[in-house]
């Protein structure tokens, strides 16, 4: 079984992916037009998946919410997996993929990308979300780890930004290069911080391989 995504084709060949998760109860569609704010230039194909699940209110949900910071156990690990297995079908390799999200999504972009068992990505991307904590899964922190960018709003009532800096202490302790802002704003992105994780995301080292024998033939 699939996810359902939209897909932003690249400017030329690609030179790797950029995958966001949508947060709690949105859909594809949301974080979409983030792909072009975040990389104008569009050296990425571009891939925004849908959460599997439709949950009161509204929206597609990547898991049940029972408390704030900690996931539904059943519902996150199915996701998980849905999620793993469709990120492991697409043709483009692990280490050229730059995986992220806000809130819910960005839970599940840490997971992901650092999960164990899990293939390094590039690097992530974190927005309004936190480390999930729950029995089951374990992070595998073994430098070299990939670079993390983590944003939060300080007056966040949804997921308190002390998960984000809890987030980053974990990370920077076990020797990753963290690209940490907060800002005065509630459970939102700072428009401002894009433009400096639009660079960022410039500059990540994207490892060559045999991409011309290769290719992205494999999209959906």
């Amino acid at each position: 079984m699939s996810l359902a995504h939209l897909v932003r084709e690249p400017a030329g060949e690609a030179a790797g992916a950029l995958v966001l998760f949508h947060g709690r109860g949105t859909s594809e569609h949301d974080l979409y037009p983030l792909l072009d704010v975040l990389d104008p230039k569009r050296r990425l194909l571009g891939l925004t998946p849908r959460g599997p699940l439709m949950l009161p209110p509204g929206g597609a949900h990547w898991y049940i919410v029972p408390r704030g910071g900690y996931p539904d156990p059943e519902t996150f690990f199915a996701s998980y997996r849905l999620a793993s297995e469709w990120l492991d079908g697409l043709s483009v390799p692990p280490d050229r993929m730059v995986l992220g999200g806000f809130s819910q999504g960005a839970v599940m972009a840490h997971a992901l990308a650092l999960g164990r068992g899990r293939p390094r990505p590039a690097g992530v991307i974190a927005l309004s979300g936190f480390v999930p904590t729950l029995e089951g899964f374990a992070l595998d922190l073994t430098p070299p780890l990939p670079p993390v960018a983590i944003g939060h709003g300080t007056h966040d009532p949804v997921i308190s930004v002390e998960w984000s800096r809890r987030a980053k202490q974990e990370l920077e302790q076990a020797g990753a290069d963290v690209l940490y802002r907060e800002y005065p704003l509630p459970h939102a992105i700072d428009p401002s911080y894009l433009s400096e994780l639009s660079s960022w995301l410039a500059g990540i080292h994207l490892v060559r391989d045999e991409l011309t024998d290769r290719g992205f033939a494999n999209r959906d």
